[in-house]
Formats: C-alpha cells, structure tokens, sequence
C-alpha cells in the first residue's frame, strides 16, 4: 500500500474532493486529502463543519474495507474515532467519543467527523473519512455550542501535521485490529464513551421529552441502548436521541 498525500489549499469539501477522486481513478487505500480552507465543509447530518483557514487539521482519509459486512459498517466509524481520540490523547486527557462519533474534551467538542461508505452488495466497497480537529484556533463562531481546540487547553500551538501523522498510525492499527477482532474494538470503544458511567440527562425527540438513562451498549449497527431510572431500555438511532449538557 502505498497512499498519495494531497495537501490543497482551498477546496469545497475534502470528502467531496475524495469521493470524486476514487471515481476517475484507483486511489491507493490509506490515501488522504487535507484543505487549509474547506468552502462547504460538512459535518454529520447536514450540518456545516466550521474551521479558521490554516488553524485546524481538516483532512478525508480512503479505505476499501471489502471485509467488513453492510450491516456491521458503523466499525469503520468506531475505528475512526478510536484513532482520534488516541492522536489527542498524546496532548492532553479527559478525551472522550460521545456517541456516535464527536470526539470531546470534558464537556466540549474538540472534533467532528462524517463517515461515507459507499456499498456494494452487502459489504462496504469504500469508506471516506472525513475528519476536522480543532488545534490552533483560538476563537469559534457564536453560533457553536461548545467549541474547543487544543490551544486553548494546552496554551501552545501544535504541529497540525504531527496530529496528522499520528491518527494516520493509529487508524492503520486499528483497521488491522477489525480484521480479526471487531468484538474488541467494540470494547474499546465502549469504554472510550463520553458519559458512559452512570445517569445522566438525554432528550428523546421520538417522544419529545427529557429523561434521565445510563447507556447499556452500543450495538453493531450503531444503535445505542440507554436505561431509564425506572428501568425502561430504549434504543435509538443517531439523531433520535440528544445529550443534554
């Protein structure tokens, strides 16, 4: 394997820029794209990825995970974000995965990332991983929730491509892992989640209302299974279900 490492000052969107790439063309899996300025940077669900030009390590990365069935694809999301969490763990601790996928410093947002998989049949033909991580920006937008980046926890700048250069390490690792052992990255996973340890506040937008759960598990389609006080098990899809913070 030998991935192509394309850094590009300006574009729409790295994972856009990366889906078109592998259709004109074989694109060694591992390869990546990085933008020091995203015009239509995306994030899960729609929502627009926001990041200072040149602060801040915004990147899509390809794999072709033939292995891994349509059913079980929410792995490849568990990976990616297992590989963050370790790359900004070499910084700082307290570094949480609220379900599905954002990567959170205490109570604060540190990373987003949105997941493409392109299927064919019942296995997955290619994954993009697009990823945005908050390193050098010290000021965020009003209308962010909770922003932050590793200056502002640490005090200093820091390499954007050193945090680069480990989530590629760690990913590499982890995607060899799910090739024989998905159940233990699972584990990992589990024991990564942000508020994972005991009650806490939730709102269910199925019902409309604000309960109190602890989260069971996570299942391996990406459903996540919360206790309520009384007892009840609910299980939600992503979006079905907020944090209250």
């Amino acid at each position: 394997m030998n991935p192509i490492i394309r850094h590009l000052e300006e574009t729409t969107s790295t994972n856009t820029y990366l889906q078109e790439w592998i259709v004109k063309e074989e694109v060694p899996e591992g390869s990546v794209v990085t933008a020091r300025i995203q015009t239509q940077g995306r994030g899960q669900a729609g929502n627009k990825w926001s990041a200072e030009q040149g602060k801040n390590l915004t990147f899509s990365m390809v794999l072709y995970p033939t292995f891994v069935a349509a059913n079980e694809q929410f792995i490849i999301s568990q990976i990616t974000a297992l590989a963050v969490k370790e790359a900004l763990s070499r910084y700082v601790s307290d570094i949480s995965i609220k379900w599905p996928n954002d990567i959170y410093y205490r109570d604060q947002k540190i990373t987003g990332i949105l997941i493409e998989n392109n299927l064919t049949e019942r296995v997955i033909s290619s994954s993009i991983l697009g990823i945005g991580i908050n390193i050098n920006q010290q000021e965020f937008p009003d209308y962010l929730p909770n922003p932050v980046s590793l200056i502002q926890i640490i005090g200093k700048e820091v390499s954007i491509q050193e945090v680069l250069d480990l989530f590629v390490a760690h990913i590499g690792r982890y995607y060899e892992q799910i090739r024989a052992d998905k159940e233990s990255v699972r584990i990992q996973y589990f024991d990564s989640l942000y508020r994972n340890d005991g009650l806490y506040a939730f709102y269910d937008m199925l019902r409309k209302e604000e309960i109190r759960g602890s989260i069971l598990s996570v299942e391996p389609n990406g459903i996540l299974r919360l206790q309520k006080e009384d007892g009840e098990i609910r299980s939600y899809w992503f979006k079905e279900v907020q944090y209250i913070l």
